[in-house]
């Protein structure tokens, strides 16, 4: 590793120094829960088809890089074309399971990376202990939240029937408009606790909704991965 040029115009000897850089171990949570079956107009698609694009676009990028790519509980970290042909699979042929999703730490790899991608509108105690499960492998990641524009606006008013998409719960109001206010307060409270609990482990975090393209989430993502190393 002597670099003879530079050594040759000195009396002392010059090393050159490389940069060795491992293929990483990324592992993605793809929320398999039945709210995320939830579309807000009939020509949008579910929120579960955007967090499975996404997954899979940041999967072909991650390969293309060299990485290891697995989905947590379904398919081990592996590189590889057959590899995202395998991801494709699984993803398609999970069913959709519970009211909202936990995530899932099967699979990851000490000190590598992970993306959760789930509307995380379920009980947050779930993400925190999904968290610092990672946490105590080493590994960083990013949370990328997934919603529709309905569930960004809240655009109701008058009499609406309000169910979860698995039928056990179910709120019905005459003034549908009055709730705006508290439930977008609510909403953002969410939000900044979800980003806190993020930090609070050296992850990012996002909200990303389905009424927007999907390059900048994925763009977002790969960027926060990146800057994970």
């Amino acid at each position: 590793m002597i670099d003879w040029r530079r050594s040759a115009r000195s009396d002392a000897h010059f090393v050159r120094e490389r940069e060795w850089q491992a293929a990483q171990s990324v592992t993605l949570w793809v929320d398999p829960s039945k709210s995320m079956a939830f579309t807000g107009d009939k020509g949008r698609a579910p929120k579960s088809d955007r967090a499975k694009l996404l997954a899979l676009a940041l999967a072909v990028l991650l390969l293309r890089g060299g990485e290891r790519v697995g989905l947590a509980g379904l398919a081990q970290p592996r590189s590889g074309r057959t590899q995202l042909l395998r991801l494709a699979a699984r993803l398609a042929g999970e069913d959709a399971t519970g009211e909202y999703g936990a995530p899932d730490s099967e699979g990851m790899v000490s000190h590598g990376r992970a993306v959760f991608l789930s509307d995380f509108l379920g009980d947050l105690s779930a993400v925190e202990a999904g968290l610092a499960r990672a946490a105590d492998r080493g590994v960083k990641g990013a949370l990328v939240q997934v919603l529709d524009p309905a569930e960004e606006e809240f655009p109701f008013d008058g009499r609406t029937i309000f169910e979860s998409m698995g039928g056990t719960m179910r709120h019905e109001t005459q003034q549908a408009g009055e709730l705006r206010t508290r439930y977008l307060a609510r909403l953002a409270e969410r939000k900044d606790r979800l980003a806190t609990l993020a930090r609070a482990v050296g992850w990012h975090f996002t909200t990303h909704h389905t009424g927007q393209p999907a390059q900048s989430a994925l763009l977002w993502a790969y960027g926060a991965l990146q800057g994970g190393r």
